[in-house]
């Protein structure tokens, strides 16, 4: 099979590698495979669906070295669940009675694409798993390379996503200002929400940087200027329940000594006992396209300030929530030098009849390589046993 159309989309919410990796795949193939013709679905499935691209011109090869420094995606995002038929025909995606996956594989054929790249999480990776049989089954056949996007970095089996570094790096950048609320009102709570539906790897990862950074500032103590309330004093993922008893007396204290708290929270931490208590009480809850709770309504983190609050006396609290300033953020060189090696690898692989996801196989001893499809999964958990976790929460006092 020879390549000759190669067509490239990225979906699900944003990470701070989208653009790179775009650019990233572009300037691998302009080196390696100049005559392929490259074509962008613009707003991920969506754009695929109504037949929307982009053809990348010479112009745009000659400059795509320019999209590493950028957040975002310059093609767009959207998020697309293929086999729900009902919420794309509401949205106007697909004609009523259509099924969807055979109009996204109908626009393939009739684009011609011999690859798809697809840079997202799980779901962006397995939908194009399943376009691609599905062409398959209808004579076409099209190889399908996905490159691992998600801040969360909770891809099985993959041990470090695309972005999630930066992301954890801006989250803790983010607190670095929000923190200084701690002064705006006596007995203060800062509660710092961090994006993380079932996992806590980026919120234990912010702050732990976060702190790493907070021991490289000189302070003047003498003069209220204490570091002890710059720091964290509580972190809170979905895998360990929160104590709220333990620690309300916990946290009670630290606020009676120094006259402050600060919380670094996954926005999934108590989620379930969150929503089990809305259901009973006969409340709906709000849940988007792929049967995921909503949880800018359900608010995990305002429930959770609230609760801490009452319990240690606070007199003012506060919510902020970094997800969005971080996840639209350009990569950082660690961030940059991952994505440039997936991009190779991706690219080698779609010259060389090879499908799958791009990535550090964790149990092929962290090797990069093109891993089945049907070995991709969400919804990895972290590890809260992992030493250098335990040692932060020992740091700060949390059992």
């Amino acid at each position: 099979m020879s390549v000759r159309t190669v067509a490239l989309l990225t979906a699900g919410g944003l990470a701070p590698c989208l653009s790179s990796a775009v650019g990233g795949l572009i300037e691998r193939y302009t080196r390696v495979a100049p005559d392929v013709r490259i074509i962008g679905y613009l707003d991920g499935y969506a754009g695929l669906l109504t037949g929307r691209s982009i053809e990348v011109t010479q112009q745009v090869r000659a400059q795509a070295l320019r999209l590493h420094d950028f957040g975002g995606s310059p093609l767009g995002n959207s998020r697309v669940k293929l086999t729900n038929a009902a919420d794309l025909e509401r949205r106007g995606l697909v004609e009523p009675g259509a099924d969807p996956l055979r109009v996204a594989a109908e626009q393939l054929m009739a684009d011609g694409v011999d690859v798809l790249h697809t840079i997202g999480g799980d779901d962006t990776s397995t939908t194009a798993a399943d376009l691609a049989a599905y062409l398959a089954e209808h004579g076409h056949q099209m190889r399908v390379v996905g490159l691992p996007k998600t801040i969360d970095n909770d891809i099985v089996p993959i041990r470090q996503s695309l972005g999630a570094w930066t992301a954890a790096e801006q989250g803790a950048l983010f607190a670095r200002n929000v923190i200084g609320e701690h002064s705006s009102s006596p007995r203060m709570l800062v509660v710092h929400e961090i994006m993380g539906r079932h996992s806590g790897w980026l919120t234990a990862e912010t702050a732990r940087r976060y702190r790493a950074d907070l021991v490289t500032r000189p302070f003047v103590p003498g003069f209220g200027n204490d570091p002890r309330c710059w720091d964290v004093h509580a972190v809170y993922v979905p895998e360990v329940d929160i104590d709220l008893e333990g620690e309300g007396g916990r946290l009670s204290a630290i606020m009676d000594e120094i006259g402050c708290v600060n919380v670094f929270v996954a926005e999934g931490a108590g989620v379930d006992d969150i929503v089990a208590s809305l259901e009973s009480a006969g409340q709906e809850v709000p849940r988007d396209a792929f049967g995921h709770v909503q949880l800018d309504e359900v608010n995990p983190g305002e429930y959770l300030a609230s609760t801490f609050a009452e319990r240690i006396g606070a007199e003012k609290s506060k919510v902020w929530k970094s997800g969005y300033f971080a996840r639209s953020a350009a990569p950082n060189d660690e961030d940059l030098a991952l994505i440039a090696r997936c991009a190779d690898l991706a690219v080698s692989a779609a010259l060389d009849s090879g499908s799958g996801v791009v990535g550090q196989d964790e149990e092929r001893g962290d090797e990069l390589r093109v891993i089945e499809f049907d070995r991709i999964a969400g919804g990895r958990a972290f590890d809260p046993s992992a030493d250098w976790f335990t040692d932060l929460l020992k740091d700060i006092g949390q059992a």
